[in-house]
């Protein structure tokens, strides 16, 4: 890795308020998901209103055309519910249609997959999945939200009809992956006017980018409602242009397509209950890594040691994750990358992971629509007889890893995006938190590694040389910052609720410049 630095030391506190937090990673969508708390939503209200005016506002991460899973503790009840709304491979899918090159060479993307022929599953038509997002964010509301579908998107209307203003971060977002998105007229016209990502004029107003046809289509939603997307109007629109463009998107896959509601996993880590989503996520291999770690002997800080130790435990715990998991068979729960965690003045706690998986997603945005399009077969193995190898009507494995975590007198949702690095950073954020007992604002700035499948470990440049031990043969040490760009480490977002005094706390992703915790005032309401 080529040496590079930033300068700047950055520092985000932590937000505290008594009717609750959203942390997200754009301040408008946290602070849309406050003033829903402060109106009167509950927790899920909030983080499903945060979730839809988020993909409007960072289009290239999340949106309609992707998919995602969600925790929700009922501060009620006690009780943990997990909905899944992964992606799921079309009913049209054939495994030939996707040859590997001769080469041994990976992969463009986040898995390190032997290359495709012209990366097909990576981006482009072929890449599309069957999108479960908007059918799993109407099943979360209405199993435990308390505001209809109709209000939850009306700050997302409003945003998709101003358009998205674009400053030096969506800039460079939107050149990062100009290559790709030039390949696709209906993206180019969006994203590319001109030939060129947008920038701003020195002292000038922002341009502003507006997706053609989204806030048509989120309307639609409001007054017909989510089954339009797999049944109605938008659904001929979605197969329409699935077939005009060569995508495996059919009319039978979008009606057959159904979210799963179960109770969460729970398993217990020291004095707390840790929540995770069951089935083909992050979750059981977490589990596997904080058992690693069980035994080992804290401090009140973290040292050298305890650097070593996570270390270890994510070698063995991602070397088993993929040798195992898949889908292999009817019965495997689908899954699923931009995270929010919210609670509420009840103690109720949200932990919601949504995604387009790539930068993007497939980089194909479906003109009838304006839904920017997933790259779900990017998420197979494309090597035949393994257990996440592509299959047509297949749930692929997925990387999301939203946690509640009860205990200690908190209820903590955390979560992060990244692709694989996101359950490592979870891991270490419920060790520093469980413990280290650190704050939600100590464990947010606390520098991290990250091992996550590759031979290579990617270690904070805070921390002290040396601090991962001894590694296997073949393994390899890269020093690098948490910065800005390009981002090697998982981007978290951590909420929690205080069980004595009823004050939520909310800490945001340090390194970025739109991550925010919004913190709704205690109302009274009449």
């Amino acid at each position: 890795m080529s040496s590079y630095n930033e300068t700047w030391q950055l520092n985000k506190p932590a937000v505290s308020a008594g009717g609750g937090v959203v942390v997200s990673q754009h301040y408008t969508a946290s602070r849309i998901g406050a003033a829903v708390l402060e109106a009167g939503g509950n927790a899920m209200d909030a983080a499903i209103a945060a979730g839809f005016a988020i993909g409007t506002v960072e289009p290239w991460m999340s949106g309609l055309g992707g998919c995602g899973n969600l925790l929700f503790h009922d501060g009620s009840s006690g009780q943990t519910h997990a909905v899944s709304f992964g992606v799921r491979a079309s009913d049209a899918l054939n495994p030939v249609d996707y040859p590997l090159k001769s080469s041994d060479e990976a992969d463009s993307d986040l898995f390190g997959w032997p290359s495709v022929v012209d990366d097909s599953n990576v981006f482009g038509p072929r890449s599309i999945a069957v999108p479960g997002y908007v059918a799993g964010m109407n099943e979360a509301l209405s199993r435990f939200g308390s505001w209809p579908l109709e209000e939850v998107l009306q700050p997302a209307i409003g945003l998709a009809r101003e358009g998205m203003a674009v400053d030096w971060y969506a800039s460079l977002k939107i050149s990062s992956q100009a290559r790709s998105l030039s390949q696709f007229e209906s993206a180019r016209n969006i994203f590319l006017p001109d030939g060129f990502a947008p920038v701003g004029e020195w002292g000038g107003p922002l341009p502003r980018i507006e997706i053609t046809n989204l806030a048509a289509t989120l309307e639609r939603l409001a007054k017909s409602g989510a089954a339009d997307f797999y049944t109605g109007e938008i659904a001929r629109s979605l197969v329409k242009d699935a077939a005009d463009l060569g995508a495996n998107l059919t009319a039978t896959d979008l009606e057959n397509y159904r979210v799963t509601v179960t109770p969460s996993d729970e398993f217990a880590y020291r004095q707390c209950a840790i929540h995770t989503v069951p089935g083909m996520t992050a979750g059981p291999t977490l589990q596997h890594a904080l058992s690693e770690i069980e035994n080992h002997a804290f401090g009140d800080t973290p040292v050298d040691a305890d650097f070593g130790a996570y270390t270890s435990a994510l070698i063995t715990a991602y070397a088993h994750r993929l040798k195992t998991m898949g889908d292999v068979g009817e019965g495997s729960s689908p899954s699923c990358t931009t995270h929010l965690s919210v609670t509420d003045r009840h103690g109720n706690v949200v932990a919601l992971t949504q995604t387009l998986l790539s930068l993007f997603g497939s980089k194909v945005v479906f003109p009838g629509s304006g839904v920017t399009m997933n790259n779900g077969v990017m998420w197979f193995d494309p090597r035949p007889g393994r257990p996440n190898s592509m299959a047509p009507s297949k749930w692929p494995l997925s990387n999301m890893c939203p946690a509640i975590s009860i205990g200690q007198g908190k209820r903590r949702a955390l979560g992060a995006s990244g692709g694989r690095r996101i359950m490592p950073a979870v891991y270490q954020l419920l060790s520093f938190l469980t413990d280290h007992e650190m704050t939600i604002g100590e464990a947010a700035h606390f520098p991290r590694v990250d091992v996550s499948g590759s031979n290579i470990v990617c270690v904070d440049d805070r921390l002290q040389p040396g601090v991962t031990g001894d590694l296997p043969d073949g393994f390899v040490v890269e020093r690098a910052p948490n910065g800005v760009y390009p981002a090697l480490y998982a981007c978290p977002n951590l909420a929690e609720f205080d069980e004595v005094t009823g004050v939520s706390s909310g800490a945001a992703y340090v390194a970025s410049p739109w991550a925010e915790a919004a913190g709704a005032e205690l109302v009274e309401l009449v």
